[in-house]
């Protein structure tokens, strides 16, 4: 395991790690993307990795120009607006240095000095090497600068006095560039920056402690975000929603584990990343968003080396909890052969696609599925009330699934048990789901 001192090397807790990205034995700059070249080739790097960093994503509003900032990002210490990015001379990133724009990836201060919210993925962005900021830099300054002023932030007392960040940066943040490991494949280190650094997985792919920061003996063990529901599957049409609503998701297991990708091969790995589906599951709510923006547009190399790196790493799982009790599966599986068994089966396995069979006649496993088993359950709650659907970047997506929420005549004890027998069945291994869980997501 490639260390900088940060953690004991048998943990490998590298939630803000970042690897370098080609032979072990070059020097720094040659462990980047790709070494500097003409002001074109730099450039074409910087969209490449500004693309891997997914960081359209939050720094657009649907609609608004591209990286012109303004998205409301939810979290509990209150919303956070993100900054406009183009080259705008008074309102984005255009009176910048390139040495201001490294210390704010690196160390998540401004221009200005002010400190910026760890929202901004700067624990991760703060491995990157100075070649790649170099690029990332002379990417940014060729989009079309916007004039826009995002929104004040509204931070809750006292998370809005931004000195305090001082103190969390020291408690949290290990800033420079990241040493690679050298008995460590280069398609591994590869992989390994790519996971840590720009795509920083672990910001919400880790659970996180009272003061935000991540709890690094549970890396990719499964988080929480606050994202918001923007539209509903009734009767296997997708509506949208009055507007969005802001609620949990959880993010799933990505180790070994059983209730995370064990029973993934490199190969279905990959393919979820590039098309946001594969034989075992399907990408919706937030992971949508990422595989449309972000690992859709990597290269096959890069997102088997991205699968590679996460199958290294050491299985585990956070505790499941309690045991559910024999009335709540009970309650769960007549609801289960009632709603769920035509299509998922009673053996929970689904039905797989095959050759050029109908789609529409096909549904995912729920046995082993990491998403159902993330130690929160508030996807699944989000699933069953709203339903799901897919982006779908590329190739035949999953059937969509309507909502239970309008279409169906459950109460939320009902889903909750539903949500607990899908939970601890086929193998599976997850907590059971209170019924208010589900309706703190209505």
């Amino acid at each position: 395991m490639a260390s900088r001192g940060r953690f004991p090397a048998s943990s490998l807790t590298l939630a803000t790690g970042l690897v370098w990205l080609a032979a072990l034995t070059a020097d720094a700059q040659s462990l980047t993307v790709g070494l500097p070249g003409t002001d074109a080739t730099t450039v074409e790097r910087g969209r490449y990795l500004v693309t891997a960093g997914d960081c359209i994503s939050c720094h657009t509003v649907a609609g608004a120009a591209p990286f012109s900032g303004g998205r409301a990002l939810k979290s509990p210490f209150g919303t956070i607006y993100s900054a406009n990015i183009t080259p705008d001379a008074e309102t984005g990133i255009g009176r910048w240095s390139e040495q201001q724009f490294s210390r704010a990836l690196r160390q998540g201060i401004a221009a200005d000095g002010t400190h910026l919210y760890p929202a901004f993925p700067y624990p991760s962005y703060t491995l990157l090497t100075d070649a790649d900021i170099h690029a990332m830099y002379q990417y940014l300054r060729t989009v079309k600068p916007v004039r826009y002023a995002a929104p004040q932030d509204a931070m809750t007392f006292p998370f809005g006095v931004r000195g305090l960040l001082a103190g969390w940066n020291a408690m949290f943040l290990q800033s420079g560039p990241y040493v690679p490991d050298t008995s460590r494949s280069a398609e591994w280190n590869r992989g390994a920056y790519l996971t840590l650094g720009l795509g920083h997985c672990g910001a919400c792919h880790t659970p996180r402690n009272a003061l935000g920061g991540e709890r690094t003996a549970q890396a990719f063990t499964g988080g929480v975000l606050l994202e918001g529901i923007n539209d509903e599957v009734l009767d296997d049409k997708i509506t949208p929603l009055d507007g969005p609503i802001v609620r949990q998701w959880s993010a799933a297991n990505l180790t070994p584990a059983t209730s995370g990708l064990g029973a993934w091969s490199l190969g279905e790995i990959t393919d979820y990343l590039k098309t946001g589906h594969n034989a075992r599951a399907g990408a919706f709510g937030p992971m949508d968003e990422v595989v449309t923006n972000s690992t859709s547009h990597l290269s096959d190399a890069d997102l088997r080396a991205i699968a590679v790196y996460l199958k290294s790493l050491p299985a585990n799982a956070q505790a499941p909890g309690p045991a559910a009790t024999s009335s709540q599966l009970k309650i769960g599986e007549t609801v289960y052969e009632t709603r769920c068994g035509d299509c998922h089966l009673a053996t929970g396995l689904g039905m797989p696609r095959k050759g050029a069979a109908d789609v529409s006649k096909t549904a995912p496993p729920l046995a082993g599925n990491a998403a159902l088993q993330a130690p929160d359950p508030a996807t699944l709650i989000n699933v069953v009330l709203y339903g799901a659907h897919e982006a779908s970047p590329g190739g035949p997506a999953w059937p969509k699934m309507s909502g239970f929420e309008l279409s169906v005549g459950l109460d939320d004890e009902q889903i909750a048990a539903l949500c607990t027998y899908v939970r601890a069945s086929w193998g599976n291994h997850a907590g059971p789901v209170d019924a208010s869980a589900v309706a703190k997501q209505h």
